[in-house]
């Protein structure tokens, strides 16, 4: 059973009042940090910031309800940005909640498919490439917030902000650069005392104080976010943040909606699916680091898929877990699920009390919190670190998915990178494998001098077959038998089934021995018709095959004064 695998997983470990209290204290704590965050997340997709506080509500529910993780906390995550960015650019709102329910179905579809599992087959170079990359280039879309910048039209690729941005160094509003440079500072040195209030509630109410003495005393104006955001629904219209409940919406209702649009969706829902799996699912690894816990990948994804179902309907992006706010939740001393459904109640209660107030916050710094959030999830110590310490070909896939998550996007990087590390990988094993002759200088010396000894070692597959079975070619005048050491052999395909046939046919005249072949490369041998040929013959151990070649040897020896006993060994 996949549905509310964490909460039953909790009650079994033991739920009492104290737990209780302590999720409650948790969920609180990290509600705290996600009322920023998810207002600057959604203004950093291009949406009004409420969008960010439901699904934050809806999403943040749903999933700890449902999934199968007790720490994960989830909600609009920076990793989204650089690809929900051009779906509300060219699409809008309602283009981006459709494409959130397709991502929503594709990973209901993967945990019922129990393909959980598959995110380990990720390398870690290409999940450490396009992170570090997604982080370079949120923090880069956070200068036209925090700088207060005018930028001429709306560029979508990296490069071509990069020029705007460039051109539009000379409109800085030196005001917001100031508010939102004191956030960051405020959020570097806040972090280092180690206190139990997060920084990043802290700097942003810093942020907030500075902006508002500015406004007030200044002669250059702060911009806030109830200045820059207007909302309308129903007959209410006002600034910054409704005081109102989500209301149920339909994700297409500004759309015109048709299957055309559904396929054009297809491949940014399918992004978000696989980007949200990943993220979900590495944020569970990390929980599962810190508390020693065990999460259900399958069932993870099954309540974020459902949460993602859901999360457009109250006017939602999309979601998956969060591996800092998970972290928050976790030191605060969380237990269970209970921690974030508390959460996400604990921020709709915010929203309908403090709504007018938080009108009042800063854009730039809500751009600074953002930068500081993208540095730490780009990791960019541990990147260096990383570049200097690695394998090469690992330098060469960390590299080729950072850059091409900057200069294109996730998509692009994570599928060469994947493709890349991949043939890397196959041409690493493939030199691990080998055939090596070894008559009169192995162990199997013993077999004696006119039977020749071919080891095999590592997997046979199409990388390394027809290279390695090249060798067995021997046809020396002296050599009565031969034996093909299978002992190492750990697995075989098609490909190396027929150059191996091919090997056999070059050395047809000979009896040959296939010692020490394992269980499942021999099933594929006899499928494959190669153990059917007059001149093989199968042996488990040395000792038999010692055996059997010595009473062979003798047999021959005892009538070599018969003209026409000459014969070769023949397989018992």
């Amino acid at each position: 059973m996949l549905l509310f695998h964490a909460l039953k997983q909790a009650w079994r470990k033991g739920y009492s009042f104290s737990t209780l209290r302590a999720d409650i204290v948790a969920g609180i704590t990290v509600g705290v940090v996600a009322i920023p965050l998810g207002m600057a997340l959604a203004i950093a997709v291009g949406v009004p910031p409420q969008h960010g506080l439901y699904t934050v509500v809806v999403a943040g529910l749903l999933a700890a309800l449902f999934g199968g993780s007790r720490f994960n906390i989830t909600g609009p995550t920076a990793a989204f940005v650089v690809i929900l960015l051009p779906i509300t650019q060219q699409y809008g709102l309602s283009g981006l909640m459709l494409a959130t329910l397709m991502s929503g179905v594709i990973l209901l579809l993967m945990g019922v498919l129990r393909l959980g599992q598959l995110v380990a087959y990720v390398p870690y170079p290409v999940t450490t490439g396009f992170t570090a990359g997604i982080g370079l280039v949120i923090a880069f879309l956070q200068l036209k917030d925090l700088l207060g910048l005018a930028v001429e039209g709306n560029p979508v690729h990296f490069p071509e902000k990069v020029m705007a941005y460039t051109s539009a160094l000379p409109s800085i509003n030196y005001a917001d650069a100031m508010v939102g440079f004191g956030t960051i500072a405020t959020f570097i040195l806040w972090a280092k005392l180690k206190n139990r209030i997060p920084p990043h509630v802290v700097a942003l109410a810093t942020g907030t104080v500075l902006a508002l003495l500015m406004n007030q005393w200044g002669s250059t104006h702060v911009g806030l976010l109830g200045e820059k955001f207007h909302y309308q629904i129903g007959d209410l219209v006002g600034q910054g943040i409704p005081q109102v409940l989500p209301q149920l919406v339909m994700p297409w209702q500004d759309v015109q909606f048709s299957w055309g649009l559904v396929v054009e969706l297809l491949p940014a829902a399918f992004t978000i699916a696989m980007l949200g799996c990943i993220e979900s699912l590495l944020c569970a690894v990390v929980a599962d680091g810190m508390t020693g816990s065990k999460h259900n990948p399958n069932a993870e994804l099954v309540g974020q898929g459902l949460a993602n179902m859901v999360v457009p309907f109250f006017g939602g992006i999309p979601a998956t877990a969060a591996i800092a706010r998970t972290a928050t939740n976790i030191r605060a001393g969380a237990f269970s699920p209970v921690s974030a459904i508390t959460h996400a109640l604990f921020v709709l209660a915010a929203m309908i009390v403090l709504a007018p107030m938080l009108s009042f916050i800063p854009m730039s710094a809500l751009a600074g919190l953002l930068i500081m959030v993208a540095w730490n999830m780009s990791e960019a110590p541990h990147f260096v670190h990383t570049l200097k310490v690695a394998p090469r070909r690992d330098v060469a896939v960390l590299v080729t998915c950072f850059t091409l998550t900057v200069a294109f996007d996730m998509v692009i990087a994570v599928v060469v990178g994947l493709l890349l590390a991949g043939v890397l990988f196959i041409q690493r094993i493939a030199t691990l494998t080998s055939v090596t002759e070894v008559n009169g200088e192995h162990q199997h010396q013993e077999f004696g001098d006119d039977v020749v000894v071919y080891d095999i070692n590592g997997p046979l597959f199409f990388a390394a077959s027809e290279k390695a079975f090249n060798v067995i070619d021997h046809s020396q005048v002296e050599t009565r038998a031969v034996v093909l050491d299978f002992s190492d052999v750990t697995t075989i395909d098609i490909t190396a089934i027929h150059a191996f046939e091919n090997a056999l046919d070059r050395i047809r005249q000979y009896p040959v021995y296939l010692l020490g072949v394992a269980g499942h490369v021999e099933r594929k041998l006899a499928t494959a018709g190669v153990l059917m040929a007059d001149n093989i013959s199968l042996y488990s151990s040395a000792e038999l095959l010692r055996e059997h070649l010595a009473i062979n040897r003798h047999n021959v020896l005892s009538q070599e004064s018969t003209p026409s006993a000459v014969s070769l060994y023949t397989a018992s």
